[in-house]
């Protein structure tokens, strides 16, 4: 199984929507809450030119925040990316 990140803040309801996506598919993940960590969400945003949360990382691979989680259902490419 790959290794998944979620980096998230505790009210965010698009870290709760991509979590339960997880959770629904079976999908074991660690969450990384940054809530008010402007320093971390910084080092994010560098690394992956996005600046909101959920961002996913699989294998230390960025593959986005809750739409793209979604968009990879849709396009089948879930199973691929994830396990």
């Amino acid at each position: 199984m790959k290794k998944v990140e979620i980096y998230t803040w505790s009210f965010c309801p698009f870290c709760v929507e991509a979590k339960n996506i997880l959770r629904e598919k079976d999908i074991s993940f660690e969450e990384i809450i940054i809530d008010g960590n402007t320093k971390t969400l910084k080092r994010l945003k560098k690394k992956t030119a996005c600046a909101t949360v959920p961002q996913i990382f699989v294998d230390d691979v960025f593959v986005g925040g809750c739409d793209d989680l979604k968009a990879l259902i849709k396009e089948s490419n879930f199973n691929k990316t994830f396990k």
